[in-house]
């Protein structure tokens, strides 16, 4: 029976590693090609856009097959990790001219979302994350590393709400976890895009011993652990460039969930999707790829450390007063690489002689940082310009070992400087000496021979040879040359002198080349083992380049130094800008607002037509307090601002369309989680709470939520609304104001004054701001009349509410039940049984019980069926 396709030697090898990796992409390594087979190439063709072919077409059973070139290989590798999968790198493990049958091969990579090394341009300011989740005795362990930069930190958690904020926070595109973690956890966070992977078996590893230094959590090394286990088990090389694990907890920085982060645009647009219009876009003047990431995790994480802020602005104040030794830093910072990810690629073993020409280049540059910084009169950036280490060994290392025009590839010769190594030079002379020699042995051979056309020359394929044209073989002395081969027109020889020069000129030339490679991964090694040094010299770089850009944009934009307090909660800010806006508007065309919130006022009410600007007061605020927080000044003629613990937002109306949630059920639930977690210390942001719901149900909840925080919380808070009946509160809440954003009407029509004015506004402009969207006249006309028929007939809604005496909607625990004097009571008066039923149940219900949410909705339970008796 004729052999299979299936059967022959390279696919039996090819199924066999194949079962190992059966949810990766198999790249087959035949010659100068990547192949792809079976699922493999059919799935892949489509995705990559290749041609499917067959092996062995004529066969019973051809299997199909596609392919992409070695050299070209990275940008198809990009495309499936871009997608969502995983790649195989199955590679010849021995010297094909050595092997005995097969050549053995092996995969010596697993490439994932989460590891992948090779980084393009427009992801040099992007950090990716790979992380491993645990769960033990009821707490999650989470561990995340980026490993082209070596960074690893682990904090412990007590939600998976928690988790899943960390992991959205983090951007993580994969997660490895244990078998505790839930298939509906897992689920859930494949929901949100993350690969889920397993780590089969957990093993020491030195990486781990030296990761885990820090660590005392057993969580936290757990996750670690499983971290560090994939990492080797896909890369399949030591990870030495992984730095000691920093364990954090989420409560020493500002907190923000996602939803506030997104609502408040740090990262991206709400309206585009893109990183043009936010924070993060407007304060990135960073001159590195690394200030450029740094950048992004202060803003993921604003400080609360009060000293530290302290230190920040001093920087930022001086580097604004010395312009010109600033252009002098930004000159030089501009000619750094991303040190991280090259001594990331260094430890890693692919950096190539351009990776170290690279670092050299870098490493010019820090002299002239260090001489500017002692030339300032800051004591840390005088201090961090004498401790600076130049790294001056590594950087003369490569300048004497590394050609300056060193090729892409790492084994093909012309990366080593000449004089580097002596033997080197030796075979090097002997190649060019040896090539002088050709010249002339062809002028001796011409002499000899007396034929003047003589050509001495070299094919790779056939070697040296002399070529003689046919019109003159006759000349030819046969006792010297051999025939070798035999063109159209001429006939080439080979001499016993040539051949021994052919032999000794090869031979100089394989050796060069291996003696080149030799001499590059021993310098590699090397500044490999420096590494902690190039990452403690990237991380001050970094922080350099980040503290310089807020110079740049605080003294470009005309920004303030806040006052920082932690004593105090006074809130007050004199003229503030939204820092995002007013770049895109033209020149002074926004209007400054002032937020002043000192210890009797803890509530601002924002009253005030749509597109008037509340929402834009609102983000202002939470922006100013996140950069008042990262250490950068902020757009206001002056500010005075607590360090808060935590913001929380409720801007913009979105449906969770994963979790299948309403908008009024995102609204509570985030409302929910600022009235459970918040502190006097946070500021609530709350734009247009209750009005996803009945106006009756909204304007309720609107009321209990804020005399929540107004009695309990005491935390400072901007809630803007369209229930106008709301701004009556301040009547009974001592720490609550009326504000409202001016308009006017001209006309008839509606003008918006995007000012901020004291007390509520006179009247809700909604059919006003009807006209505007462009409704036709007749709808806006009916709906003046039906307007001004309910406004006639309206009652008094807010009044007409129970007061929190009424009904205990948050009392506290330990306060006495009122005492209720007995009173007589006519027949008419008398109450319904329905309505004592009700009573006792109001009576009998322990509210201290129930969530925020919870109570809520009994009240407004209650409260509907008051309203059934009394009609």
């Amino acid at each position: 029976m004729p052999q299979t396709t299936k059967d022959t030697p390279m696919m039996q090898q090819y199924w066999a590693i194949k079962k190992d990796y059966q949810d990766a992409f198999l790249f087959y390594r035949i010659g100068d090609f990547y192949e792809l087979f079976d699922e493999d190439a059919i799935k892949g063709s489509q995705l990559l856009e290749l041609t499917l072919t067959a092996r062995n077409k004529s066969a019973k059973d051809p299997i199909p097959m596609c392919g992409v070139p070695h050299h070209a290989a990275q940008n198809y590798i990009d495309i499936l990790i871009d997608k969502g999968y995983k790649v195989a790198i199955c590679e010849q493990v021995e010297d094909p001219k050595q092997a005995q049958g097969m050549v053995k091969r092996e995969v010596i990579q697993l490439i994932t979302p989460g590891t992948m090394m090779d980084q393009n341009a427009s992801t040099a300011k992007q950090n990716n994350y790979l992380t491993a989740l645990t769960l033990i005795d009821e707490l999650y362990g989470l561990a995340y590393s980026d490993l082209t930069t070596g960074e690893v930190r682990t904090t412990t958690l007590h939600t998976f709400n928690e988790v899943i904020n960390e992991l959205l926070n983090l951007n993580t595109k994969e997660v490895v976890v244990d078998a505790n973690i839930s298939e509906q956890e897992q689920q859930q966070l494949q929901s949100l895009g993350m690969m889920i992977s397993h780590d089969k078996v957990l093993q020491e590893s030195s990486e781990f011993n030296f990761v885990n230094q820090k660590l005392t959590k057993q969580g936290e090394q757990a996750a670690l652990k499983i971290l560090i286990s994939y990492l080797l088990e896909t890369q399949k090389r030591t990870l030495s460039h992984l730095q000691q694990a920093e364990s954090y907890e989420i409560d020493q920085y500002l907190r923000l969930n996602h939803s506030a982060k997104a609502n408040l645009e740090l990262f991206e647009s709400l309206r585009t999707s893109k990183r043009e219009g936010t924070l993060l876009w407007l304060l990135d003047k960073t001159k590195t790829a690394m200030g450029g990431r740094l950048l992004k995790q202060w803003l993921n994480r604003p400080l609360l450390n009060a000293k530290l802020l302290q230190q920040r602005q001093e920087i930022v104040a001086t580097l604004i007063d010395h312009y010109f030794e600033r252009a002098t830093l930004q000159q030089a910072l501009q000619k750094v690489y991303d040190l991280e990810r090259l001594a990331g690629r260094i430890a890693f073993g692919s950096a190539n002689g351009r990776d170290l020409i690279q670092l050299a280049n870098s490493l010019k540059q820090i002299p002239t940082i260090k001489e500017v910084l002692q030339q300032l009169p800051e004591p840390t950036l005088q201090k961090l310009g004498t401790s600076l280490d130049d790294l001056a060994d590594i950087r003369d290392l490569i300048q004497r070992a590394i050609s300056e025009d060193a090729p892409i590839s790492t084994t093909e010769g012309n990366i080593i400087n000449d004089g580097f190594n002596q033997q080197l030079d030796e075979y090097r002379d002997a190649v060019n000496n040896g090539q002088n020699f050709l010249v002339q042995l062809e002028a001796e051979e011409r002499k000899k021979t007396g034929i003047s056309t003589l050509k001495v020359g070299y094919t790779r394929v056939f070697g040296y040879y002399i070529e003689v044209t046919n019109a003159n073989k006759k000349n030819v002395p046969t006792d010297r040359y051999q025939r070798k081969q035999t063109l159209t027109n001429a006939e080439r020889y080979i001499t016993p002198e040539l051949k021994d020069h052919e032999a000794l000129i090869l031979q100089a030339k394989e050796k060069s080349t291996e003696l080149e490679y030799q001499l590059f991964t021993t310098v590699r090694e090397q500044i490999k083992a420096q590494t902690e040094r190039i990452q403690a010299l990237a991380k001050q770089i970094a922080a350099l380049d980040v503290l310089q850009g807020f110079a740049v944009v605080s003294e470009n934009n005309h920004y303030v130094r806040p006052e920082l307090s932690t004593k105090q909660q006074d809130v007050e800010i004199i003229n503030g800008r939204h820092p995002v806006v007013e770049q895109v508007l033209a020149a002074n065309e926004f209007i400054p607002n002032s937020v002043e919130m000192k210890k009797d006022t803890d509530i601002l009410l924002i009253t005030g037509p749509n597109m008037s600007g509340k929402s834009t007061y609102m983000r202002q605020l939470g922006l100013i307090v996140i950069m008042a927080q990262v250490g950068c000044f902020v757009p206001a003629d002056r500010a005075q601002l607590p360090i808060f613990d935590q913001i929380f937002t409720r801007i913009g109306a979105a449906d969770d369309l994963i979790s299948g949630e309403s908008t009024f059920m995102v609204e509570m639930k985030e409302a929910n989680d600022a009235l459970l977690h918040g502190t006097r210390h946070s500021l609530l942001l709350f734009d247009e709470l209750g009005r996803g719901t009945a106006t009756y149900d909204g304007i309720a909840l609107a009321d209990a939520i804020i005399e929540y925080i107004h009695d309990h919380l005491g935390a400072k808070t901007l809630f803007s609304t369209h229930y106008h009946e709301l701004t009556q509160l301040a009547e009974r809440l001592p720490k609550l104001r009326n504000v409202h954003v001016g308009a006017t009407e001209e006309n008839g029509k509606l003008i918006f004054l995007h000012q901020v004015l004291a007390g509520p506004a006179d009247k809700s402009y909604g059919i006003h701001v009807a006209k505007l969207a462009g409704l036709p006249n007749d709808v806006t006309q009916h709906a003046a009349q039906v307007l001004s028929v309910l406004e006639a007939e309206g009652s008094d809604l807010v009044n007409d509410l129970p007061t929190p005496e009424q009904l205990p909607l948050f009392r506290i625990a330990e306060e006495p039940e009122p005492k209720i004097e007995p009173k007589q009571t006519t027949q008419a008066e008398a109450m319904s049984p329905e309505v004592s039923a009700l009573l006792a149940e109001i009576k009998n219900t322990n509210l201290m019980q129930a969530t925020p949410i919870e109570a809520m909705n009994l009240i407004n339970q209650w409260q509907q069926e008051l309203n059934q008796q009394n009609h």
